[in-house]
């Protein structure tokens, strides 16, 4: 495990099966869930279900696990670096409500691309969606790009918004 420190939070590479990390992601989809409801209309069981196989992380995939503590060790955000392919994917980006305006989403992707970088990625790309304009905003201001739609959301998620950033 890594880690890098700032004043505000320290970032620490941690396993996919960190508790820590575990909890931010189901703080994430409580507020996933919250953003969404009613975003797919009523779709069909069997595309919910393709959903949420796209959505899957698969622990193999996975190049890195980030979280940020603050001073106290309290986790306030993470991010994950994963292989989708021969593409590498962010996913997962989540800051706790209080932790949010301290600029920890942009040191966790910092932290990320620099990591693909490092790695010998051409690229990173990651997919979000319209009700999460937070999460557009921070992607454009940090110099991604939107392209097409990818896979694994082509089918089930066509109305995502994707981004590269290029090395």
């Amino acid at each position: 495990m890594s880690e890098r420190t700032s004043t505000e939070s320290r970032i620490i590479d941690v396993p996919w099966d960190d508790a820590r990390a575990a909890s931010l992601r189901d703080e994430l989809d409580a507020d996933l869930g919250a953003r969404y409801d009613g975003f797919h209309g009523d779709e069909p069981e069997e595309r919910a279900v393709a959903r949420s196989r796209a959505l899957a992380m698969h622990p193999d995939e996975i190049v890195a696990t980030l979280i940020a503590v603050d001073a106290a060790g309290t986790p306030t955000g993470h991010v994950i670096l994963r292989r989708l392919g021969v593409e590498w994917e962010i996913k997962r980006l989540v800051v706790t409500a209080a932790a949010r305006g301290q600029g920890i989403a942009r040191r966790l992707m910092t932290e990320a691309i620099d990591r693909a970088r490092e790695d010998g990625a051409d690229r990173v790309i990651l997919q979000t969606g319209i009700p999460q304009p937070e999460s557009v905003a921070l992607y454009e201001s940090m110099g991604f790009t939107r392209i097409p739609v990818y896979e694994p959301y082509i089918e089930t998620m066509p109305r995502s918004v994707c981004f590269a950033y290029r090395f």
